[in-house]
């Protein structure tokens, strides 16, 4: 069934708490909607998409929204994190650590210098 082949695309659509969630089976096909809190979120759902059906899966139409578009992401320092792990994390490239610290400069002061718990723009690139 093909639901059950994109079971994990929808527990990431619950676990990123997917606004307007619709699932619908209609034949061989599974259509999705919803809306994501950010583009980082939409990517991610299209990733799973992608690693579960292909890059153009025929069994599968979705439609993901995308609710604040004027940011990549969102981000919560944890422990142990910098400024270039968090930019390889979302850009898989450490040196846009600077377009963070830019887009952070309200809440930072010092790109060295993060403390856990602070809240992050990740920026649009």
């Amino acid at each position: 069934m093909v639901k059950a082949k994109y079971q994990s695309v929808l527990d990431l659509g619950e676990k990123l708490a997917i606004k307007d969630g619709d699932v619908q089976v209609n034949g061989e096909r599974l259509e999705i909607r919803g809306t994501a809190a950010t583009p980082y979120d939409k990517d991610q759902l299209w990733d799973e998409i992608k690693k579960v059906g292909g890059e153009n899966p025929s069994d599968l139409m979705a439609d993901i929204k995308v609710e604040d578009a004027s940011v990549y992401a969102r981000h919560t320092v944890q422990s142990g994190e910098s400024l270039s792990l968090i930019a390889k994390h979302y850009f898989k490239d450490p040196m846009k650590y600077k377009q963070i610290f830019a887009a952070n400069t309200g809440v930072l002061s010092n790109p060295d210098v993060i403390h856990p718990g602070q809240e992050l723009v990740i920026p649009n690139l």
